[in-house]
């Protein structure tokens, strides 16, 4: 059956939209991520914090898949890993949503990252769509933030096709490839 024990959406690791299996990873599970890191490294690298050599390789991907798995159980943090329906063993991408606060914040952030070959076909906001409706369906959040570096324009198309509104400006705000950032904030809201 491949990566999968089972595609429903009454699992809590697993959810579906039109095209995209979204999906929790599990240590096992780690040659995937890696294989998506190892496709995408250059690609990334604009846009990624330093990484360790470590990262790169199927021990630290599955050290960093299980604490991201203890983290899920929690409800501290999700990260799904997305899956073109006709090629379900392929990660093309991630959608992350990080340091949840519940009580009367009811925040996270979102990070996201696709397949270099698979841009401009509007999975990322497929997937996104999703995430949002987890966040605040089961997750009960309020509000979801994105920070985008400025000259990262198909992460802004993203966010504006989705209505997230510009909520500010950091400077130095976060040190991506080595370099101290600006990033524009983006938000949206759940007001129920």
């Amino acid at each position: 059956m491949g990566i999968f024990d089972r595609y429903h959406e009454n699992d809590d690791t697993t959810y579906e939209t039109e095209r995209l299996w979204l999906k929790v990873l599990k240590p096992h599970q780690a040659e995937v991520a890696l294989s998506y890191y190892w496709r995408n490294r250059n690609f990334l690298e604009e846009w990624d914090p330093d990484r360790e050599e470590g990262f790169y390789t199927k021990k630290g991907q599955a050290n960093l898949l299980r604490y991201e798995y203890r983290l899920f159980k929690d409800r501290d943090f999700l990260r799904l890993w997305l899956f073109k329906k006709e090629n379900p063993e392929k990660a093309i991408g991630n959608i992350c949503f990080s340091n949840l606060i519940y009580g009367n914040f009811k925040s996270c952030f979102l990070a996201y990252k696709l397949d270099k070959d698979e841009l401009n076909q509007g999975y990322m906001t497929e997937a996104i769509r999703k995430g949002i409706e987890i966040m605040f369906d089961y997750y009960g959040l309020h509000r979801i933030e994105a920070n985008i570096i400025p000259r990262n324009h198909r992460s802004l198309r993203v966010v504006e096709k989705l209505n997230f509104e510009k909520e500010g400006f950091s400077k130095r705000y976060l040190k991506i490839n080595g370099i101290w950032e600006d990033h524009w904030h983006f938000a949206i809201y759940n007001d129920k």
